[in-house]
């Protein structure tokens, strides 16, 4: 993918309306420590179009990102930080379940996971919870460059028994660092949105 124009288009709060979009929606979820921000930005080769907060659990909005008004990545509010209160919690909750069940655009949800550590209690509920919701997560496995190379197939198969991934089930390791997986995320995100392009630049 290459990025030829970018804009933050919509961000939608608790009580805000979301948006009917016409173009086809990829969603990203995650951990609010797991490197969304970093992994957006990495996508979109910007440093800091989506901004990476020192203060986990930030987020608390649904961004979307119109890319070369094309697709939109949206990014979705990170799940899990500890020092939320479980109001919070609960209203971010709905709100992506909100998103799940009204967006008529919506052809996949990637979700993060840190690669170093086996997936926690609220990462597998999150997963479970996607599952549920009519949806096939794509597991990106984040903080690739953190590991030795020979230490990544046993985590990486840590990942996917930790989640119960079915064998097959689509799992791209990701580093924000090396840029190591954006073009497996690319490649997949415009398989699934409709967007793959030959030589000449032609959809097919």
């Amino acid at each position: 993918m290459i990025i030829r124009s970018l804009e933050l288009e919509t961000v939608c709060g608790v009580t805000s309306r979301l948006p009917e979009n016409t173009l086809p929606e990829i969603a990203f979820a995650g951990k609010s420590n797991v490197g969304k921000s970093s992994l957006i930005n990495g996508l979109m080769n910007r440093k800091s179009f989506a901004r990476i907060s020192a203060t986990p659990g930030k987020t608390q909005t649904i961004n979307f990102y119109n890319i070369n008004k094309e697709l939109y990545l949206v990014d979705l509010p990170g799940y899990g930080y500890a020092k939320v209160s479980e109001k919070e919690k609960q209203k971010w909750g709905k709100m992506i379940e909100r998103y799940l069940h009204s967006s008529k655009q919506l052809k996949a949800v990637f979700l993060l996971i840190d690669i170093r550590h086996d997936p926690s209690a609220n990462d597998k509920q999150m997963y479970d919870w996607i599952l549920s919701q009519g949806y096939h997560p794509i597991i990106i496995a984040t903080k690739l460059d953190k590991l030795k190379r020979s230490q990544v197939p046993k985590h990486v198969k840590a990942v996917r028994q930790g989640l119960g991934l079915e064998p097959g089930a689509a799992l791209i390791p990701f580093s924000a660092v090396t840029k190591q997986g954006r073009d497996e995320i690319w490649e997949l995100a415009e398989e699934l949105c409709g967007l793959r392009e030959d030589l000449e630049g032609e959809e097919v």
